[in-house]
């Protein structure tokens, strides 16, 4: 029973759509605006990387523009920066980059 992912052409946002069999027509909608001018695309999986190989691939600084997404290069900078300048985190500053390594971004990032 395989799940094909498409994108919307109207909002440019994928959709998944589950079917029984591989052999079954697909009418697909999208999800978030309901267009129907969907493009079939390949599929991407699931590989979870341990800290240590994000270290390896990334460095302790963001590089790339997509690095500043990623809630854990973001708060070792921060973390690092206060540490170099030798001042103290704020509370507020050390609960946003906890909860940011727990999935939860700031509402700022959230739009982002």
């Amino acid at each position: 029973m395989p799940i094909y992912e498409f994108k919307c052409q109207d909002c440019g946002r994928l959709t998944s759509v589950f079917v029984k069999t591989m052999d079954s027509s697909c009418q697909a909608q999208c999800q978030h605006c309901g267009g129907r001018q969907l493009r079939r695309v390949v599929s991407r999986f699931a590989y979870h990387r341990s800290e240590q190989s994000i270290l390896e691939e990334y460095g302790s600084e963001p590089r790339r523009p997509e690095d500043y997404k990623d809630p854990r290069q973001i708060g070792r900078w921060v973390e690092r920066k206060f540490s170099e300048y030798g001042m103290d985190m704020p509370d507020e500053t050390r609960k946003m980059i906890d909860a940011a390594r727990e999935g939860e971004l700031p509402e700022p990032l959230k739009d982002a």
